[in-house]
């Protein structure tokens, strides 16, 4: 699922969808869903976008990365189709798997996974599944317990028994009674999938979780399955902010960079960071591309930034091919990608993450 847009995310979705944004210097945020369904070895893919597009699908236009250049399967890319008078945009998740539902149904897989691609993780799908068949459950949601101080209202949160079984389900609730969260990610059979899309289209419904983990709760054996791994939405602002922050901790950059499986992504054929005489590099990630001249501390370069001389760049996210001038100094920002900042700038966020897109000249005679 990578159609949905997030007003959370401010200027940064204007480009680009949320799964497409950049996470940990050199990876987008639909790679961790990829890698994970490629490690399950799950051969047939299909990937649900909408907004903003562009980015995402030049991306995903060789399916080589995850290993889903095959002749049976592969990857399948979908958005919108205007076929008739009564065709639309995509109105919500259901929706948007009733109107590629011919996809589930010349297909012969028993099982679906469905996941969101704007979280970032690693998963074996084939454990849930195996927890799915011994439950013998109708669908299973991947949940997770997230701690005391986590704002979990802006989630879906579930109140499970003792055998795994989800009692209650809320949507958003103004006041959580529980903090276990819904992680976007379910396993149902694809027969009965089918099913409850075509029933949801008949009545003109169209959210996934409203209408059908909700609606059939009482109906339908529905389970939990906990997750005991590292999570994260990017959904805001400050998660995108929070979860590109994470990987400076030297256990999660291990987590993805090291530990099997890989998290694969598309590669840009760039040479490595380069750091010049009296850099200042402290606990900071910089992807291929980078050349810095200045101080850089507890931030994030992506791919093809350049830092000038005397820069001061401290607990920031830089986005991808931004020139920064002389002098200049950036602290608890968000640069996005692209931007030329002219020399002798200044920018701060003093009441939370700043966005900084700037369009400055960048080659000047």
């Amino acid at each position: 699922m990578a159609g949905g847009n997030s007003r959370r995310m401010k200027e940064l979705s204007k480009r680009r969808a949320v799964c497409a944004m950049p996470v940990a210097g050199s990876y987008r945020s639909i790679d961790f869903a990829l890698s994970s369904m490629e490690f399950s070895r799950i051969q047939k893919v299909a990937v649900l976008m909408q907004y903003n597009s562009r980015s995402l699908n030049e991306h995903l236009a060789s399916s080589k990365w995850w290993d889903f250049g095959r002749k049976q399967g592969g990857l399948f890319l979908f958005t919108p189709s205007f076929a008739d008078a009564h065709s639309q945009w995509y109105r919500g998740t259901a929706d948007a798997l009733a109107q590629n539902i011919s996809f589930l149904k010349n297909s012969h897989e028993p099982y679906v996974v469905i996941a969101s691609g704007d979280c970032v993780y690693k998963l074996d799908y084939n454990e849930v599944l195996e927890y799915h068949v011994q439950k013998q459950a109708d669908i299973t949601v991947v949940v997770k317990d997230m701690p005391e101080t986590f704002n979990v209202e802006r989630y879906g949160t579930v109140q499970m028994d003792e055998d795994g079984r989800i009692r209650d389900f809320v949507e958003k609730p103004v006041i959580a009674s529980s903090n276990t969260i819904s992680c976007g990610i379910y396993v149902v059979r694809r027969r009965l999938l089918i099913d409850l899309l075509e029933k949801c289209a008949e009545e003109n419904r169209y959210d996934f979780v409203q209408d059908v983990l909700i609606r059939y709760r009482g109906l339908k054996r529905i389970y939990g399955y906990r997750l005991a791994s590292y999570w994260s939405n990017i959904a805001s602002v400050d998660d995108y902010y929070r979860t590109n922050m994470d990987f400076l901790d030297p256990s999660i950059r291990d987590y993805f960079f090291k530990q099997y499986p890989e998290v694969h992504s598309k590669v840009a054929d760039l040479p490595p960071a380069k750091y010049n005489v009296n850099v200042n590099i402290r606990n900071s990630l910089l992807s291929s591309g980078c050349i810095v001249n200045g101080t850089v501390e507890n931030s994030v370069l992506f791919h093809q930034v350049y830092v000038g001389n005397n820069c001061v760049i401290r607990n920031s996210l830089i986005l991808n091919d931004v020139y920064i001038g002389d002098n200049t100094i950036i602290e608890n920002c968000i640069v996005e990608s692209g931007d030329t900042i002219q020399e002798n700038s200044c920018y701060k966020g003093e009441n939370g993450i700043r966005i900084v897109i700037e369009k400055g000249e960048r080659y000047t005679i």
